[in-house]
């Protein structure tokens, strides 16, 4: 039985110092160095105790190793405390490997379509990526059966664009403790501020020509 636990537990939880959790889950990434430091770290992992029974995602790079943690059922996408005592343990095989957390490196993005009727888009967005209804929201989440892409979100419209189509703009979710950070970053870079009335669990900014991303955390969602 899945023993759930809030984001902010899992953050609060001893021994999870190089992890943060964003929209997909508890993440980290590890310095490594080269590419083959990458693959023994990776090597180490997949050792670990019970790591088949709900295997991390990784993503190997010749600068380090990314790793994702989420415990996914047919009614739940969240944190665990298995996810806990499993960053323990990554986190413990990655000292003896040599490598070193930098919780600044982590980010996942959301892309949010949005529509006046999600249903009658959701079919289409489905079909062209091969994507799979999200288990525990499949009337608006869709997520990589492979776990390779970014996860898709379909938001419900209030009004239509004042062109008539639809509207798309990209959720990057970030460490709470690095969102100002990005967030200035992006107003030096020409964006403008959109609006902030729900920071700081998002910003909402655009570029020159209108384009609108959030800058996202998980302070006050809990």
């Amino acid at each position: 039985m899945v023993e759930r636990i809030t984001a902010r537990e899992f953050q609060a939880a001893p021994g999870v110092e190089d992890w943060r959790v964003v929209g997909d889950g508890a993440c980290a990434f590890f310095r490594t160095g080269s590419f083959t430091a990458s693959a023994v770290f990776v090597a180490a992992v997949s050792e670990l105790p019970g790591i088949n029974d709900q295997p991390p995602d990784l993503d190997i790079r010749a600068g380090g190793v990314t790793v994702r943690l989420i415990t996914y059922t047919a009614d739940y996408f969240g944190m665990s405390r298995h996810d806990v005592e499993l960053a323990r343990q990554i986190s413990a095989a990655a000292r003896e490997q040599g490598a070193t957390a930098d919780p600044s490196a982590v980010q996942s993005v959301l892309v949010v379509p949005g529509a006046l009727a999600v249903p009658a888009v959701m079919p289409f967005w489905e079909a062209v990526l091969g994507y799979e209804p999200r288990r525990d929201s499949p009337t608006e989440d869709l997520v990589d059966p492979n776990n390779r892409g970014p996860a898709f979100w379909l938001e419900k419209m209030k009004e239509p664009r004042k062109d008539g189509g639809g509207a798309i703009h990209i959720a990057v979710w970030v460490p709470h403790d690095q969102a100002p950070a990005r967030v200035a970053a992006a107003l030096a870079a020409g964006g403008r501020m959109v609006r902030d009335e729900f920071a700081p669990a998002w910003w909402t900014l655009a570029d020159a020509a209108g384009n609108e991303a959030d800058i996202a955390t998980i302070q006050h969602r809990d």
